[in-house]
């Protein structure tokens, strides 16, 4: 049963990231933005049974709760608090559970494999660190041609710098590898 250490604000003001004690997963990411896809996951059903949750993205030691911007942050943290105290803590069995693959990277030749990977490390150096420390992340759906897909999570997903600034600044560093990529946010 985590118990919550922090609660921080997010850049996004329709979300709060929670810093736990103990966590909730080890390296796994869980990212929903609706409650049909939560479905199989007793947390994040409990927490969008609580009026205006729209979307539960959790990874190891934290949790990021967006609301549909209706709700009085310190009320709905108050009700957020009480799914994820009750949460079971990750246990062993889940340190050894393994994403999977994400179809949209499954075909790619050898060459755009190796592509993808730089852009991984320096997505993973300047990047990551920054929307995790925020109450975010970004996924890679694909890479087709000098296409690269991403999809926001937690506070990013509808953050509006998101969707501009940070957008233009990913493409602007990856650029400094990949000079024609163009990255779409989907």
């Amino acid at each position: 049963m985590p118990k919550i250490a922090e609660i921080e604000g997010t850049p996004n003001p329709n979300a709060l990231k929670f810093i736990l004690k103990e966590p909730l997963t080890w390296g796994v990411v869980r990212s929903y933005d609706n409650p049909e896809q939560a479905e199989e996951d007793p947390l994040a059903s409990a927490l969008f049974d609580i009026d205006h949750v729209t979307n539960v993205f959790y990874v190891d030691r934290w949790i990021t709760i967006t609301q549909d911007g209706e709700a009085d942050w310190q009320d709905l943290a108050r009700a957020v608090a009480d799914p994820i105290r009750a949460a079971p803590a990750a246990t062993d069995e889940s340190a050894a559970t393994v994403a999977a693959a994400n179809e949209g990277l499954a075909n790619l030749s050898e060459a755009d494999r190796q592509r993808l990977e730089r852009i991984n490390i320096l997505l993973d150096e300047e990047v990551r660190p920054y929307l995790q420390h925020d109450g975010g992340d970004l996924h890679v759906l694909g890479l087709e041609e000098n296409v690269l897909q991403i999809h926001y999570q937690g506070a990013c997903g509808t953050c509006p710098s998101s969707i501009t600034g940070t957008l233009r600044g990913i493409e602007q560093l990856l650029r400094t590898i990949e000079p024609d990529i163009r990255v779409v946010s989907v």
